[in-house]
Parts: structure tokens; C-alpha cells; sequence
């Protein structure tokens, strides 16, 4: 008899999910309904211990590595298998939703709720994850610490990483007290699951409430500086300037026509840029700006790199200023594990939800640590699509179905060898 027949009945508490998830939101609340806890720092360290007193209470044990990343297992009968784990991150951007990465966690604190609300014991033990600085909002890049867990950063890379006021993530959770002492990637996980909102709108659209997940998108961040030369914005002719800010504006829109030449999933993005010195009345002269390039086809990645490439270069060039483009991660697409993938497909079908594959077209912990564990995603719809935002919103029959599949999705893992 297979997981889902044996608990063919077996559902998560969907009120106690939407309340845990609105009494996490309490802290740090954002100016307009959602929420502001970025990596590390108070607000994040009161979400953290909110999440810790309710794994205790679920029985789990806890542990903590040396990125801060945080484990709270409930034990299982068969002896020393790894577990079968699930999670996301509580940090949060600056102007961020309800939902975004704490879902998921939450939705795997539920599934244990559910299983000791029952009594239920399963062969792995089952596992919850709090991956550190999944947004990177706070240090640059993003998923860091699932991406030291993985092996593709070095831990003194992420350590000596820094926010706007030239503190380090490394002092940061000394601060706060999660610079745990078990080294970053030494915890053992069989299977990773990940729920989260699609932050985008397929789903939606499709009328599916679930999407199963089978890889994310590759991506390439730059950090781009151009120098140009501040100048009196009166007295000096068109033809003589060096306007960096102009440079920058063509390289924005340029890079509007690359992603719009490579349908559908090409995307560019400029979600940071700096002006200096930012006066009304003198030409920029100095630019700092980030570049987010994304596509799940390697070949097209890597045309779209060179075309971006290039346009700066020559953006740059035509307004007679310097450039320096770095890129400062570099993330192949992802390919999702074919046991995680047909579990959460198993599990929806047998709960008869209507249910569609999905590339990711966000990055996620669970793409980074796919790279080293066997792992898929869950996804539930969020209205319009809209994520990275206080009005971002998901509905709680959308929330408690994604954790339902979660449910069995990690019980049909918990019985496989692993």
C-alpha cells in the first residue's frame, strides 16, 4: 500500500496555517500591509525565535550551522536516515509581502503539526529549514547560504559579504547570536522540498492551483560602473559631455529590446542605480548600477550575456565614458530531481488538484540546493502575479492546498531509501 493510500484522508490545519503566517507577519510590518525583515537584523532575529519557540513546542530539535541556516527536526523510527526536509526563508525585501519564502517554511511547520496531531511516525525524520538571506536584499548575492551549503560559494566569501553600512554578515549573526558552530553544508538532508507562491502569473491565469516545479531559470548578476564626468548642466554644450547617466539609460533600454528578442522566459532587469552627485543642475557624472539576466536555456543565457555585454560597452563608448562590468554570480538553470518531482506530482493528483509543470522563473533556495541535495518545488498562485511587494497576497484555500501536497508530497519521500 503506497503513503497516499494508507493516509488517503490526512490533511494539514489550513486556519492554524494562515494564523501562524499572519502572527509571523507581525513582526516587522511593512508602511502598507506586508512585511520589512530584512537578513539579520532585529526584525529578522524576532522572526527567528518566534520560529524556534513553535518548533519546540512541535517537538522538534534544533540546530543552527555557521551561515545562521537553521534546522528543526522531528525524528523518525528507522534509525539513522537522513531526513526528508522542507522550507524556505523568513527574511524578507524592503518593501516585501506576507507570504514570500515564509510560506514555505510554514507550510512545513504545518505538515509536522499535522503529523503529531495524528500521531504519525514516519521512517526519515521530517525537517524544516530557515535558509539565511535567501532575498539578499541586505548582502549581495541572494541564496547565499543555501549557496555556501551547496559548495558554490566559499564560506569567507559569504562571511565577509556587506550591507550599505559596510557591516558583514558574519558580524551580523554574531550580533543577533544564529553564528551557529556546526559548519555550513556538514547537515545531512535526503530529499528538499520547497513551497512557495509563484510569484508570477501562469498559475493564475491557467486557473491551477498547484504548479509542480521542475527546474528554475539560470541567472547572471553584474555590478556595473560607469564614469563619466560631472559637469555644469548651463555651460556645457550636448557634444562635449560625458553623461553617464545617459550611457546607463541606454544600456536600460537596450536591454529591454535583448529580453523582448528572446521570448518567453528572457528577462533583464535594472533594480538598483545610484547617480552621483544626484544635483539638479550638474551632469552625472558616475554611475552605479546592478544587472539581472535571466533564462531557463543555457544557449540562450549565454547569447543574451553577450548581447548585454556588448550594448554596455558600446552604451558606455558612444558618451566617451569608462565602464566596468563585473558579474558577480553566475547560476546555470536548474533541473529539479525526478523522485522529488513525481512526488509532489503524486501528491496532487491524489488529492485531485488540478495541477500543471512549471519552470521557476524566480531564484530559490531550493534551486541552489539542488546543486547538492535531491530536490523539487511546490507552487501556489499569488493575485496578479505580484511578489516583492506589500500587496503581495495569496488566497488560504491556495496556501492550505500547497501544503496539503507538501503533506504527502514528504511522506512519500520519508518511505523511499535513501
Amino acid at each position: 500500500m503506497s503513503t497516499f493510500e494508507l493516509y488517503s484522508d490526512l490533511r494539514v490545519d489550513g486556519t492554524r496555517l494562515w494564523n501562524s503566517i499572519m502572527e509571523m507577519a507581525k513582526i516587522g510590518p511593512g508602511i502598507a500591509g506586508g512585511s520589512r525583515r530584512l537578513a539579520l537584523t532585529d526584525e529578522d532575529k524576532q522572526g527567528r525565535e518566534l520560529f524556534t519557540q513553535w518548533c519546540a513546542d512541535a517537538g522538534c530539535q534544533i540546530k543552527i550551522d555557521d551561515m545562521g541556516n537553521m534546522f528543526a527536526t522531528r525524528s523518525g523510527n528507522k534509525g539513522d536516515i537522513a531526513p526528508v526536509t522542507a522550507g524556505s526563508h523568513l527574511d524578507t525585501q524592503p518593501h516585501g509581502g506576507k507570504f514570500d519564502g515564509v510560506y514555505g517554511v510554514l507550510a512545513a511547520l504545518e505538515v509536522i503539526r499535522t503529523l503529531n496531531d495524528h500521531g504519525i511516525e514516519t521512517h526519515a525524520p521530517v525537517e524544516i529549514v530557515n535558509w539565511t538571506n535567501e532575498e539578499g536584499a541586505r548582502f549581495a548575492p541572494a541564496m547565499i547560504s543555501s549557496g555556501v551549503y551547496a559548495g558554490l560559494f566559499e564560506k569567507s566569501f559569504a562571511w565577509n559579504r556587506t550591507d550599505v553600512d559596510g557591516k558583514s554578515l558574519k558580524s551580523e549573526l554574531e550580533r543577533i547570536g544564529y553564528l551557529g558552530e556546526e559548519p555550513c553544508g556538514q547537515h545531512k538532508i535526503g530529499y528538499l522540498l520547497e513551497a512557495h507562491i509563484e510569484q508570477g502569473p501562469i498559475l493564475e491565469n491557467e486557473r491551477k492551483p498547484i504548479g509542480v516545479v521542475t527546474g528554475g531559470q539560470g541567472q547572471r548578476w553584474y555590478d556595473i560602473s560607469i564614469a563619466g564626468q560631472d559637469s555644469h548642466a548651463g555651460s556645457t554644450p550636448m557634444p562635449g559631455r560625458k553623461d553617464a547617466l545617459v550611457a546607463a539609460s541606454n544600456i536600460v533600454a537596450g536591454m529591454q529590446k535583448i529580453a523582448n528578442d528572446h521570448p518567453p522566459h528572457g528577462v533583464c532587469t535594472v533594480g538598483e542605480m545610484h547617480v552621483e552627485p544626484n544635483s539638479r543642475n550638474t551632469i552625472p557624472g558616475h554611475i552605479q548600477m546592478t544587472l539581472d539576466i535571466r533564462n531557463p536555456d543555457q544557449g540562450i543565457l549565454d547569447q543574451m550575456t553577450r548581447e548585454v555585454e556588448q550594448l554596455c560597452h558600446s552604451a558606455a563608448a558612444e558618451q566617451r565614458c569608462e565602464l566596468m562590468l563585473e558579474q558577480i554570480w553566475d547560476c546555470p538553470p536548474i533541473v529539479f530531481n525526478e523522485d522529488c518531482i513525481d512526488a509532489v506530482r503524486s501528491a496532487a493528483e491524489h488529492l485531485d488538484l488540478p495541477n500543471m509543470k512549471m519552470v521557476s522563473g524566480a531564484g530559490h533556495d531550493a534551486c541552489q540546493a539542488s546543486h547538492a541535495i535531491a530536490t523539487s518545488m511546490i507552487f501556489v498562485p499569488c493575485e496578479g502575479g505580484l511578489s516583492h511587494n506589500e500587496a503581495e497576497y495569496a488566497t488560504p484555500d491556495d496556501l492550505t492546498a500547497g501544503a496539503n501536497v507538501l503533506l504527502h508530497a514528504m511522506l512519500a519521500l520519508s518511505s523511499l531509501r535513501q
